[in-house]
């Protein structure tokens, strides 16, 4: 159980489940993500997420920079390419989609987002640190203005084990 509990949370951790409160797709979700603001940052990050489980690879190939990487809670480093790959074998398929709600569901989640001139940092706590229970994920994405869109460089999971 342990086992099958790592992979589903690697596979949370490479579609970086960053605004892990909010359901719906971010381009049905009538916020501007082209904006200069943090909703459209938190827009963003939610259709970054549904077009990872989706399968969406032409979003996630102007989402994410030539130099995007991630860093899981296992130290494991994920570069663009692999995320890509990843991303396309869930196309056609609702397998990632289900395990990512029942995630997302045992770790609930509040993005909070900074930003400094081009350059917004989200990050969320997912889980409960004050309860006893399944691991808290504290998690960053930064993202970078440009030319008009949010782009994603870099990503940071860590898990934190509570008592």
């Amino acid at each position: 159980m342990r086992n099958r509990q790592q992979m589903i949370w690697s596979a949370a951790c490479f579609v970086t489940l960053s605004a892990i409160g909010h359901g719906a797709l971010a381009t049905s979700s009538g916020v501007d993500e082209t904006a200069h603001d943090a909703a459209a940052v938190i827009a963003t990050d939610e259709h970054w997420l549904q077009a990872e489980v989706g399968g969406d690879t032409a979003y996630l190939a102007q989402l994410l920079l030539p130099d995007y990487r991630s860093v899981s809670a296992d130290g494991s480093v994920h570069l663009r390419a692999a995320i890509l790959a990843s991303a396309a074998k869930n196309r056609g398929s609702d397998t990632m989609r289900r395990e990512v709600e029942v995630w997302r569901k045992a770790h609930p989640s509040h993005p909070s987002v900074v930003i400094q001139g081009d350059t917004a940092v989200l990050s969320f706590d997912a889980g409960d640190a004050a309860t006893p229970g399944p691991e808290v994920v504290r998690s960053s994405d930064i993202f970078v203005y440009v030319d008009g869109h949010w782009r994603a460089l870099y990503s940071q999971h860590s898990a934190i084990t509570t008592k």
